[in-house]
């Protein structure tokens, strides 16, 4: 079995957590849910990203330019070339792949330079502001337009990280580089970048510093709390979005009143982490339910119990163990749902897992049953492949009979794999260690190992 949503540090064998890394670490399957804000840019007190905010917005604006000088036919192309940038793996795609605007609506978002007076005479702040006149303009379109301009500071930025993680690179064909001298795009040989395992695709690096779930201008938050719907319709309630982009392209007013709200406020304004631990107040109150559910499947206990341990582990296990994926496969008509973790041995008993027993990966399998059977102890040892490696970890409610007890340690002596046990007194002491920060949740999980390896013959 592959590893589960693999990402390029895996593959290249760079042992460190997501949250010591300055990039956001590119999966190789599927986009990350993240996007690049141009706001953060604006906002930040580097002058670097400042003045990169600037030639991005000089770019654009430079489009409008050409659109509005008779040059219609090259900025339409610039426009729609710029609108995705598969390279860098933001958004929603499955399989790193997007598609790019049309012509009609590159037209359409060029036509504000004519439409709207003061985008034509002094163009946009921010281009984001797009998604308030054009339908169809998400945060992925804005984040891989803004990315598509800086591609270049990206590059950069990608080779001195793959250089000082040593990830290897090579020589790639760059189709879309934006030449500020040129005012479009152009192509590069030989940009020295990492490239997929599979199919040889380039791959770029984006700080996460930039990256928000949300861009901070954005339709929702405007249409929420600041459009001015009684102007718009007699009742608001059933406004559409068509409506609100019609009434913003005569009344250009409401939207700047709402930017000049959204830079006041700009220190509010921060990247979102791509990974938040639950506060100690939820992860207690998570372990309360989970000790008060009932076993088995009445009234849903089993998906409740799956539900709460999906939220809970992978907060006490971060930021040692980085949440690869939560899962559900079926196994002799039983639905198992599993945690997978990315083990990146950044504690020494993850190493040591990783050199006995190839766990690139780490599972946990959770059972909400009184009493763990053979079968349980079976479904859980052939998911445990070379991939995953040979250690996994049953959470269940209670400590294993005698007889399972001998089942693991039988596995163990004939194939040299280990299955440890997490139960809810477990769990509830790495809730304790959770809210005391004094130790890691974690050294609950090495406990039970180094327990269990004591009931091993030598």
């Amino acid at each position: 079995m592959p590893l589960i949503s693999p990402r390029l540090t895996d593959f290249h064998g760079v042992h460190l957590p997501q949250a010591d890394l300055a990039f956001a670490v590119p999966h190789l399957d599927e986009d990350i849910p993240l996007y690049l804000d141009p706001f953060l840019l604006w906002a930040s007190p580097s002058q670097q990203d400042q003045a990169l905010h600037t030639s991005l917005i000089n770019a654009f604006n430079q489009l409008g330019y050409s659109y509005r000088s008779g040059n219609e036919d090259a900025a339409l192309d610039t426009l729609i070339r710029a609108s995705e940038c598969d390279e860098v793996g933001l958004g929603s795609s499955a399989k790193r792949k997007g598609k790019r605007i049309g012509a009609e609506k590159a037209r359409e978002i060029l036509e504000l330079f004519k439409r709207i007076p003061q985008y034509g005479h002094a163009g946009f702040r921010h281009f984001e502001e797009i998604q308030f006149f054009v339908d169809g303009i998400s945060k992925d379109r804005i984040s891989d337009i803004a990315c598509n301009f800086i591609k270049s500071f990206l590059i950069d930025f990608t080779i001195d990280e793959c250089q000082r993680l040593r990830i290897p690179t090579a020589a790639c064909k760059i189709a879309n580089l934006y030449d500020y001298r040129q005012y479009g795009f152009v192509s590069a040989e030989g940009v020295e970048l990492p490239v997929h395992p599979e199919t040889g695709e380039p791959l770029i690096l984006v700080p996460k510093r930039w990256l928000r779930f949300t861009p901070w201008i954005n339709y929702d938050d405007y249409f929420k709390h600041h459009c001015p719907l009684d102007e718009i319709f007699h009742e608001p309630e059933d406004i559409g979005r068509v409506q609100v982009l019609a009434f913003n392209r005569d009344n250009y007013g409401a939207v700047e009143k709402y930017i000049a709200e959204k830079e006041r406020t700009f220190a509010d304004c921060s990247n979102d982490p791509l990974f938040s631990q639950i506060p100690i107040v939820s992860a207690k109150r998570k372990l309360k339910l989970i000790q008060n559910l009932k076993t088995g499947k009445t009234d849903n206990a089993d998906r409740d119990y799956e539900d709460a341990m999906c939220q809970l582990l992978p907060s006490l296990m971060y930021p040692q163990l980085d949440f690869a994926a939560a899962q559900s496969r079926t196994e002799s008509g039983s639905q198992i749902r599993d945690l997978i973790f990315y083990n990146n041995q950044s504690h020494e008993f993850l190493k040591h897992l990783m050199d006995d027993y190839g766990s690139r990966q780490l599972v946990f399998e959770m059972k909400n049953v009184a009493e763990v059977s053979r079968d349980h102890i079976n479904q859980l040892n052939r998911y445990m492949t070379d991939s995953l490696g040979k250690f996994g970890v049953l959470v269940t409610r209670h400590p294993l009979k005698k007889p399972r007890m001998q089942s693991t340690i039988d596995l163990w002596a004939g194939q040299r794999r280990t299955i440890v046990t997490l139960t809810d007194a477990d769990i509830a002491q790495m809730v304790e260690l959770f809210e005391s920060g004094q130790r890691l949740p974690l050294d609950v999980v090495k406990k039970k190992y180094v327990e269990f390896t004591r009931l091993c013959p030598s």
